[in-house]
């Protein structure tokens, strides 16, 4: 399955790292980032990405200019968790979980069915995506997280965006395969949103989970999931293919909270270590930390124990953080 991924690229540049050749003599394209107003819903770049959130997706040009080429493709921000059309009323209550879908018996799915004949089909972007390790009988909370990404270079470092682009080396998204469809509200406006196929898993990620999102490993895979008119439903669905080059680290259950965005999500566990970076759970907590912080750079580091004592009277005592009810 997948249920939280990292995106922290804006769509300036996003489009840079999905520019594409439509065929082998063709020269390069960068897809246009097509905004939409998806019922006021706004794509924000971040370390944990979860349902409801929106980021953008590859798509054909098609689906928004029946004049263009169907190999050309435009990226849109929709929300992760496909609203259904004939849903009536406010759309976060349409009562279904659509986060994924399964690959089997796709084509025949009263849900997810109508969108595939029609070819609304997209291609989910991230750096990489958050999965816990459920093949092994452990409470949700001690569940171990895994985050999982494309091989890269040995100049890019996941866990630093400077080494994306230095040197030579190039950051490699993970692409999935997902579907897409349009919801209208009452007042007329549209909201795209978007469903993660996954299936089976094999081989060595079976340790971790037993199904996993359809990854799109190469260029070509991406152009025959995109191009509807060219690929029928069928053969697009045959082609989708388990992957075999993904890798994945250990990070730290923070990111088991969704509210948690902080860029300590993605970063490596300490090999032997098992604890969790310390985050403040509220605005109100950071903004207090940011504040103690600054008070004590700004004091003189000559006062007496006295006057330390009396201005920690002062200090507002930490309360215990609630149980976390974002449990994967």
């Amino acid at each position: 399955m997948c249920g939280r991924t990292c995106l922290t690229l804006d769509p300036k540049e996003l489009e840079c790292y999905c520019k594409y050749k439509k065929d082998e003599e063709s020269k390069l394209k960068s897809p246009r980032y097509r905004n939409e107003f998806n019922c006021g819903k706004k794509y924000q770049p971040s370390y944990n990405v979860a349902p409801t959130d929106v980021t953008p997706v590859l798509v054909s040009a098609v689906h928004f200019d029946e004049a263009a080429d169907s190999a050309d493709r435009l990226l849109v921000p929709m929300m992760w968790g496909m609203v259904p059309r004939w849903h009536k009323g406010d759309y976060r209550k349409h009562g279904l979980t659509t986060n994924n879908c399964r690959l089997e018996g796709l084509a025949f799915s009263k849900l997810y069915g109508p969108p595939l004949a029609t070819g609304q089909r997209c291609v989910i972007l991230c750096e990489g995506f958050y999965e816990w390790q459920t093949v092994k009988p452990m409470k949700a909370s001690e569940r171990p997280a895994f985050y999982v990404h494309m091989p890269q270079s040995e100049k890019v470092k996941m866990e630093d965006k400077q080494t994306w682009n230095a040197d030579g080396g190039q950051l490699q998204l993970l692409r999935i395969a997902g579907l897409f469809d349009v919801w209208d509200d009452e007042h007329g406006d549209k909201l795209y949103s978007y469903t993660v196929i996954t299936f089976e898993t094999e081989g060595k990620f079976a340790e971790i989970h037993h199904r996993s999102p359809a990854i799109l490993e190469t260029d070509e895979q991406v152009a025959d999931w995109l191009d509807f008119k060219r690929v029928s439903a069928n053969r697009a669905i045959n082609l989708l293919q388990t992957p075999k080059a993904m890798q994945w680290f250990r990070v730290s259950n923070i990111v088991n909270n969704s509210r948690n965005k902080s860029d300590q999500c993605n970063k490596p566990l300490q090999e032997g270590s098992t604890k969790s970076p310390a985050v403040p759970k509220s605005k109100l907590m950071q903004s207090w930390l940011i504040v103690k912080k600054r008070k004590v750079e700004e004091t003189d580091n000559n006062l007496d124990e006295a006057t330390v004592k009396q201005e920690s009277e002062y200090e507002p005592q930490e309360k215990k953080p609630k149980p976390d009810p974002d449990n994967c």
